[in-house]
This record gives C-alpha cells, structure tokens and sequence, in this order.
C-alpha cells in the first residue's frame, strides 16, 4: 500500500466525530462505546433504533466502525435471493428509507463472543420492534467481527440473516 494512502488511512482512523445534538457539541466515538466489546455493541443497537421518521445518530454509529467496514445480508433481489454487501453509508441510507415509514427497535437477546489476541467475533442474537413496547416482528443472528487497535474496539464487518420457518435460530443461540 503506497505510503500516503496508509497516512490517509491512519488520519480518518483517528479523528473525532463531531455531531450536534440538542444545541451541544457531542465528539464521538464516546470513550464508553469503544473501550469493550459490550460498548460497542450496545452503541450499534442504540444508534439504529428509534420511532418513525426519527433521525438516526449516524455520527455515533460511523465512529464505533473502520472507514472501510460493510455490511452483509441475504435479500432478494429481482426475485433471487442473493448476498448484499454494502459499506456503513449505504447501510445508513437503506435504513433511512425503512425508518421513514416505520419505527425500527432492534435489541440483542444473547450474545457469545469469541476473542484472539486483537480480533473478536460476535454472535449476537436480536429483536426487531416497530414500537418500544411492541410484539417482536422478527428475530436473527448477527455475526459482527471487531479488531482491537489504537487503544479501541473497531467494527470491521457486519453479515446477519433473519429467522424463518424454515430457518430457525438454534436453541444455542437464544438466552438459557
């Protein structure tokens, strides 16, 4: 990799994220979201979940991820189930189009984590609600891969797929 585009990369890698929320400055990441494994996967349910037409905190959400991390699902495409890989801004803009119309609250139900030395995987079981208090609309598995580097936690990928009929979640993978 050409020496520049490393800096480049090491100075996206390190800056702050600036968002304004409620007349305050907020500078992510949040130390509490990316100093463990918990932070930073609570911070991405948190981010993505709100009531219809509410504006997600994309900032927050970007500064828990590496600039170059995806997003992996199975959707249908032109009638053909197909895997879709998608960068965080995509993810962002897909998201947006859904919670326009509906109010979106997912929450992990089981976790189990796996760490060597400075990467980690998460299967993280969740829930969707379109209201708070709501019936669950669905369930799935998230597989999300996370390194350890510069002193923080960073999401490198995201794949999930939802439970069916068919398609069950594994006893293994919901709360004991």
């Amino acid at each position: 990799m050409h020496p520049l585009t490393l800096w480049l990369l090491a100075l996206i890698m390190s800056t702050e994220i600036l968002a304004q929320t409620n007349d305050k400055a907020v500078r992510y990441p949040l130390e509490q979201d990316i100093a463990t494994i918990d932070g930073i996967v609570s911070a991405t349910y948190e981010a993505v979940s709100g009531k219809q037409g509410a504006k997600r905190n994309w900032a927050r959400d970007r500064s828990l991820h590496h600039p170059a991390a995806i997003y992996a699902f199975p959707d249908s495409v032109e009638g053909e189930l197909q895997q879709v890989v998608m960068s965080v801004s995509d993810f962002h803009q897909e998201t947006d189009t859904l919670v326009s119309t509906t109010g979106f609250y997912e929450s992990e139900i089981n976790r189990e984590v796996r760490i060597f030395g400075n990467i980690a995987h998460v299967w993280s079981t969740y829930q969707t609600q379109f209201e708070p208090d709501g019936p669950v609309m669905r369930r799935g598995i998230n597989s999300i891969q996370l390194f350890y580097d510069q002193d923080r936690w960073w999401i490198i990928s995201w794949t999930f797929d939802r439970e069916t009929r068919l398609q069950p979640i594994p006893t293994t993978f919901l709360p004991q």
